[in-house]
């Protein structure tokens, strides 16, 4: 008679969007580096500060970031840094400065850095859905009762 060999089978386990308890963070940009403070929103919204993290799946927390127009940049970027734009039609191009866009809109500014931190894929567009930038200390987020959070 043979004797079964006992195998220890290990599993991987996955996380699900029904894992995901969506919490909702309030960030402070007052005074914050672009990058630094993009970097950390980009991975609160992907997962990534979670030990359940799964690249292809989203566990993320939503973000609202507060104060977007007191933002700094370091160095000469505030006059050299430029967004490109194309309608793509021919001489279509438009280039704004950092400046012009911190004037005008400067939620979009946080927005394109964290956007560019994330997959270039369908759960990236996905996910920059899970950012809400508001220019000043209010916000209408208010029933979701968001943790602060510092970085």
């Amino acid at each position: 008679m043979k004797t079964a060999i006992k195998r220890s089978i290990r599993t991987t386990k996955f996380a699900t969007k029904q894992d995901n308890p969506n919490k909702w963070l309030l960030v402070d940009a007052d005074g914050k580096i672009l990058g630094r403070l993009a970097s950390e929103v980009a991975k609160c919204i992907r997962g990534k500060n979670t030990p359940k993290y799964t690249p292809n799946a989203d566990i993320g927390d939503w973000v609202i970031v507060i104060n977007a127009d007191k933002i700094k940049v370091t160095g000469r970027r505030s006059e050299l840094k430029e967004y490109l734009t194309h309608s793509l039609y021919p001489g279509g191009q438009k280039v704004h400065t950092f400046k012009e866009l911190m004037e005008k809109k400067p939620e979009k500014v946080i927005r394109l850095a964290v956007k560019r931190m994330l997959p270039k894929t369908r759960l990236g567009a996905k996910l920059i859905h899970k950012l809400k930038v508001y220019r000043g200390t209010e916000h209408p987020h208010t029933a979701q009762k968001p943790e602060i959070i510092n970085f």
